[in-house]
């Protein structure tokens, strides 16, 4: 019996959730429900794809994502884990840590109450990743496919010292035109920018767009919303656990592996903890990080109405 023949075997659910292999010989689980339908690659607990009944697409996959066994997948959710961007101390350590391109494992599949379908997955421990993290640790992603799409990051520490790590969901959310998108939510919040060196500012508004946007909005814990009069839908985030919020769109310059237009057609809405809000997990203590993902109609605002 080959991989994919035990985890049908172990953890398939008739009608809901099967696993495939991608011709790269990745393992993805397609899941399909009276509710909606995501894809999922075991590498990284990448979620691919989620579309509620009815909807266009509600994450973001590049036409051009290579699924490469140990390489990142552009777009989806991504895991930050251990680390949230370049490692503070060792440059040759991957950016935004290793557990978006490492193997994880199923432990459970169901069904939920409401008709959802829930998978847990755990990060597998390798050693390349003990070298690069010697910390006693357990991390594992729960994902529930439903009206909703809920993701929860749950970081254990098993040693005996405290640790430090910042991490993030970076979830890319497909959108009409980001030009013509805005995104409520962050008003009056402290943020860095990264396009300018880091510099520190303010928000003023709803977050509009325009040219390369890279910014850390700093102890931010209420909604975002992004309002989208293209698609006649605004995207709901919220979030537990997190202190930070990562707004990103590359624009055309730096959009590698995203199709011609690939740009104007996401942008990443990120649940974090990173920067001056990177944790101090205790030992011995578990964090857990949440989001749930939801569609509204729009009312139709404009963009010159949200600025």
């Amino acid at each position: 019996m080959n991989e994919i023949e035990a985890l049908n075997s172990q953890f398939s659910i008739a009608n809901q959730l099967v696993f495939t292999t991608a011709p790269s010989g990745l393992a993805i689980v397609s899941i399909s429900n009276p509710h909606a339908s995501a894809t999922i690659a075991l590498q990284g607990s990448h979620l691919m794809s989620w579309a509620p009944k009815g909807e266009k697409p509600v994450v973001w996959l590049s036409p051009d994502a290579k699924l490469i066994p140990g390489k990142s997948i552009r777009g989806g959710v991504p895991i930050c884990w251990p680390w949230f961007g370049d490692h503070a101390a060792e440059a040759n350590a991957p950016a935004h840590g290793f557990a978006r391109t490492s193997q994880w494992q199923v432990i459970e599949t169901r069904t939920l109450a409401d008709g959802a379908t829930q998978i847990k997955l755990e990060l597998e421990a390798n050693n390349m990743a003990r070298q690069q993290w010697p910390h006693a640790t357990t991390v594992q992603c729960i994902i529930s496919v439903g009206h909703t799409l809920q993701m929860e990051l749950l970081t254990g520490n098993c040693g005996k010292n405290d640790i430090t790590i910042s991490e993030a969901l970076h979830t890319y959310f497909a959108v009409s035109d980001v030009r013509n998108i805005s995104i409520d939510g962050l008003d009056g919040c402290d943020y860095q920018d990264k396009v300018e060196a880091f510099k520190k500012k303010q928000q003023a508004g709803a977050v509009t767009f325009s040219a390369e946007v890279d910014r850390l909005y700093l102890n931010t814990q209420a909604d975002c919303i992004i309002h989208d009069p293209g698609l006649s839908r605004r995207i709901r985030i919220s979030k537990a656990g997190s202190e930070s919020t990562v707004i990103w769109n590359p624009w055309l310059k730096k959009a590698e592996q995203m199709g011609d237009d690939g740009y104007l057609r996401m942008v990443c809405v990120e649940s974090a903890n990173a920067g001056q809000n990177s944790m101090i997990l205790a030992a011995g203590a578990e964090h857990s990080l949440k989001v749930c993902y939801s569609v509204e109609k729009d009312l139709g605002r404009t963009i010159n109405q949200a600025r």
